[in-house]
């Protein structure tokens, strides 16, 4: 956790890292809620001032929305035993090898940039614009004389687009089509769903082709499910947009699906989410992606599932 800031002037710290610092103890908390230390540790920091209590404030607003999980019963539907799993996951690890094997090599053959999991990489795109790529992911570039074209074919990518009126800037991720008016936005694409945040000036977001777009502003953010629903969006604070660059990942009302996808990034093997009513269920957090594993277990926590790690290169998510 990063270290508290204080001074004998008690001068207001960098409301940025401030909200860090909050986080880090939300993360300790939902990691271990029963720890009467992490609970003092919490009021502790509160108390320093008004500044500390406005920082907590706004993570305590992204943990309460659905901190405190949906408890909805699984209308009969059968629970999965860790032995019958066990049995199916050993059974099928070598139809699963192939199964991700073949998408990987023409995700290959399609990219243009692609990164490993865990690790994050900052490119140069010949018009001056800048992308951070995450962990895990891959974009395919078109630059032509009368637009730029970015395809996320996986994961998530930051960019910082470079002003040409004359060539339109747009991201294309699944269905979602992504134009830039002079701005930096976050997009990424997990387990079918599309999120777009924006760190400052206007995107328009066209969620399939044909339909009007949406016009979002700084801080603004919409996720767009692979089911034809009315997409989630809200608000956040500017230098919250893609927190995942500085290793935290903040969720609002995110499907487990999407965010086990996301979190997986930052973890060697693969995740295999065992049960969909699971990965249906809503969740808000901060989560810490230096630590994926331990923010795994955080995600599905309040639904009471198990995070197990079957080999060295697998682990697996059930109910039970």
């Amino acid at each position: 956790m990063s270290n508290p800031v204080s001074g004998p002037d008690h001068s207001p710290a960098p409301e940025r890292l401030l909200f860090r610092e909050a986080a880090d103890l939300a993360i300790r908390l939902q990691n271990d809620p029963a720890n009467p230390v992490a609970v003092e540790m919490v009021r502790s920091w509160i108390a320093r001032g008004p500044d500390h209590q406005a920082a907590w404030a706004r993570v305590a607003a992204i943990h309460g929305m659905t901190g405190k999980v949906l408890n909805e019963q699984r209308n009969g539907a059968p629970l999965i035993s860790r032995r019958t799993f066990a049995l199916a996951g050993l059974l099928g690890l070598g139809g699963a090898a192939g199964a991700w094997v073949i998408p990987d090599l023409i995700l290959r053959a399609r990219a243009d940039h692609i990164t490993a999991s865990a690790e994050q990489r900052q490119i140069g795109l010949p018009d001056g614009s800048i992308v951070t790529l995450g962990p895990d992911s891959a974009i395919a570039v078109q630059m032509t004389a009368s637009g730029r074209r970015i395809d996320l074919l996986q994961g998530m990518a930051f960019f910082d687009v470079a002003p040409d009126t004359a060539r339109p800037f747009s991201v294309v991720a699944d269905q979602v089509a992504v134009t830039a008016l002079g701005t930096a936005f976050d997009v990424s694409l997990d387990a079918g769903f599309v999120q777009v945040s924006v760190d400052h000036g206007q995107v328009a977001v066209q969620a399939r082709q044909g339909d009007s777009p949406d016009l979002l502003a700084a801080g603004d953010w919409v996720t767009m499910a692979p089911e034809n629903i009315t997409p989630n969006r809200g608000q956040r604070d500017p230098e919250q947009i893609a927190s995942w660059r500085s290793g935290m990942l903040i969720a609002e009302n995110e499907a487990v699906s999407a965010l086990v996808a996301r979190i997986a990034r930052w973890q060697d093997g693969h995740v295999v989410l065992a049960d969909p009513w699971l990965g249906s269920r809503a969740v808000s957090g901060v989560f810490d992606l230096n630590d994926p594993f331990s923010a795994l277990e955080a995600v599905v926590r309040p639904f009471g599932a198990k995070v197990r790690k079957v080999t060295p290169f697998l682990i697996v998510i059930s109910p039970v």
